[in-house]
């Protein structure tokens, strides 16, 4: 099992920046790497979406609606991964979530896990 615990979420105003943390703990991680660690939000009323995204190889991610106001980097050795958020707006309320995906055996076999999710509030 892999556990995934966020920090940093809050209050902000409108403008402001936040700045969230993520990390990866479990036995599992001891034998076999993160294939990618992401950030997905759950705004109130709506479906959670994929705002940012690290794999272990390719491109970094960004929805649209965050590109050049977010910033995703992951750090392997300490198994984690923050969102450096700037620029926020209302629109950008909601509960983050991180969410890894990792090998659990030499096949490539991926699984999902994710966290518990923390609060972002941007007040206008």
């Amino acid at each position: 099992q892999v556990q995934l615990e966020e920090s940093g979420g809050g209050l902000v105003q409108t403008g402001g920046s936040l700045r969230l943390s993520c990390i990866a703990s479990g036995g599992i991680l001891s034998i076999y790497s993160i294939y990618s660690m992401n950030w997905y939000r759950q705004a109130p009323g709506e479906e959670r979406e994929l705002v940012a995204g690290a794999p272990s190889a390719g491109p970094l991610f960004y929805a649209d609606s965050v590109k050049y106001r977010f910033t995703i980097s992951r750090d392997d050795p300490a198994k984690t991964v923050t969102l450096q958020m700037n620029s926020l707006t209302p629109e950008d309320t909601g509960i983050y979530y991180c969410h890894a995906v990792v090998f659990v055996n030499n096949e490539g076999a991926r699984r999902e896990f994710w966290g518990q999710g923390t609060q972002v509030t941007v007040s206008s």
